[in-house]
């Protein structure tokens, strides 16, 4: 097991701290223009913990949150940690179905959610959603809206009154479950992966030490906060480290690149979307943003090209790929010296601070260069699901954590991933189950068989695609799927983009469908989204 020495602390005694000592002091930019201070940013999270805590929330209670980037965010954060709440950050783009479940599952007991964000009204969503969620009491909104609800209420008004109120950071234990994150998995409900304040502080150490952050540092977020990532990196580092952070509330290459320049951005974690973005507009405006030192990029397929040309377009820019999962979180932190360009291009990154052994199906350790599943352990490892038995079936006996994917260690410290043994979709660094879309279209008499499989995407890495046996009678195309698919609540981004036709799918011997001929017929046809 690697030696990490935890922090023992958490976020609530390091923002008090913070606030004391240096209250006027920037925590965290916004790109609207404006930021929160240390001494803010405790009051408004102060305040709302004492109003949560005066309507009857306990700590241990689930707080749940499915906010974009930005101040209110921030607040929600810290009023979980000085509440002693358990939070449960919800990305935004989960509509019903989803949404329905995880409040359901973490037994959520406060909700917070935009009265509209995008043109999706969130609070009508939850008018529809209340009842069937037995242990929620409030649903506090952000904006204007009328609602139905007495359970519903302003998060000004809320906020307000909690003010004047100092409360104690909770006694809380930092091994202690801190926060609650729903992946996808190869199963159709999402995965509740449990986080301690000390795992969530051991990954936010990783990518620290390993890229070399200092106080001199500004990390640019563009990913979710209500991603792992987003979360740890563009909200949590500030009162942990010197490093400040500038969330973005929706990516944009070109408003990106005006806060580069404007605030002196040196560095961004996010998907490789961005980063190629951001590449080919640079390039086409002449731009080579100097001061911008840093690009860790992961999520989804990262073409080695794309390093090449980041390090050969921006002037002092290191792009290297990261790997790791909310499970396990940066396994690997990239290279970044200049001699090591080949490695940061061509290997998914050095392995920092996790045991890591590759293995084939029967568990037998498979040494350097050759590939087989990868198990990782390591102090920012989650805790564990909270379902027994997905944990049987996700650690070894030992104690690592099986990965799902396939890849090889080399002699440098580096590791390639080659194949996914997971059956899910990696669409722009969102995982999207293919079992989940799969089991909601076999729900229409339309469709005898489906499969869902991986198609290549030249933004997103990977887009989704559908592959139909239509049943008898019937007929199909991408407007069936939309129908069928609206009705069940699920996502659009999880809507498939592709539609190929099948009289049969192709099966094993025992009946199991061949994905990877479906994906291997889909890239001989050159198809790309």
């Amino acid at each position: 097991m690697p030696r990490h020495t935890y922090r023992n602390t958490t976020l609530a005694r390091a923002a008090l701290k913070l606030s004391q000592n240096c209250p006027e002091a920037t925590a965290i930019h916004f790109d609207d223009g404006s930021s929160i201070s240390y001494g803010e940013a405790w009051t408004s999270g102060a305040a709302l913990a004492s109003a949560l805590l005066a309507r009857g929330t306990h700590p241990g209670d689930t707080l749940s949150f499915q906010l974009p980037n930005g101040r209110y965010a921030v607040i929600v954060m810290l009023a979980a940690a000085i509440g002693g709440f358990v939070i449960n950050p919800i990305v935004p783009i989960y509509r019903g179905k989803e949404v329905r479940y995880i409040l359901r599952h973490a037994e959520t007991r406060v909700l917070f959610i935009p009265a509209e964000l995008r043109g999706f009204n969130y609070v009508a969503m939850m008018e529809q959603l209340i009842d069937d969620c037995p242990d929620l009491r409030q649903v506090i909104y952000l904006g204007e809206s009328q609602h139905l609800s007495e359970k519903f209420e302003a998060f000004d008004l809320v906020l307000e009154s909690g003010k004047e109120q100092f409360p104690e950071p909770a006694q809380a234990d930092p091994d202690d479950t801190k926060i609650l994150l729903y992946t996808s998995g190869t199963t159709g409900n999402p995965k509740q992966v449990r986080h301690s304040h000390n795992t969530l502080n051991a990954a936010l150490d990783n990518g620290v030490d390993g890229w070399q952050l200092t106080d001199q540092d500004l990390m640019l977020m563009p990913s979710p906060v209500t991603h792992i990532t987003g979360y740890v990196n563009g909200m949590e580092m500030p009162f942990f480290t010197g490093v400040k952070t500038l969330l973005m509330s929706q990516w944009d290459v070109n408003e990106a690149i005006k806060l580069i320049e404007n605030y002196g951005v040196t560095a961004c974690v996010s998907a490789t979307p961005f980063l190629k973005e951001l590449v080919d507009t640079c390039q086409e405006k002449g731009k080579t943003l100097p001061g911008f030192r840093l690009f860790a990029c992961g999520g989804a397929s990262v073409p080695s090209a794309l390093i090449h040309s980041a390090w050969d377009t921006l002037d002092a820019c290191r792009a290297v790929r990261v790997y790791g999962s909310t499970e396990v979180p940066l396994v690997t932190v990239g290279f970044l010296d200049a001699e090591q360009r080949s490695l940061a291009a061509e290997t998914d990154g050095r392995v920092a601070n996790y045991d890591v052994i590759i293995v084939d199906d029967h568990g037998n350790d498979q040494g350097l260069d050759t590939d087989g599943e990868i198990l990782a352990k390591g102090p920012a490892m989650m805790l564990g699901y909270s379902d027994n038995e997905q944990n049987r079936d996700a650690f070894t006996p030992s104690g690592y954590f099986r990965t799902g994917d396939i890849g090889r260690l080399l002699a440098s410290g580096a590791l390639v991933i080659s194949d996914r043994k997971k059956d899910i979709i990696i669409r722009g660094g969102e995982n999207i189950a293919a079992r989940e879309l799969e089991d909601t279209l076999l729900l229409s008499n339309a469709i005898a068989e489906v499969a869902i499989v991986a198609v290549p995407h030249s933004r997103l890495g990977e887009g989704v695609g559908a592959c139909v046996v239509p049943a008898a009678g019937s007929q199909v195309d991408m407007n069936t799927l939309r129908e069928i698919l609206a009705e069940s609540g699920l996502a659009k981004q999880k809507w498939p983009q592709y539609l190929e036709l099948f009289s049969a799918l192709p099966k094993t011997a025992s009946g199991k469908v061949q994905k990877d001929k479906l994906r291997q017929s889909i890239r001989q046809q050159g198809v790309s989204l």
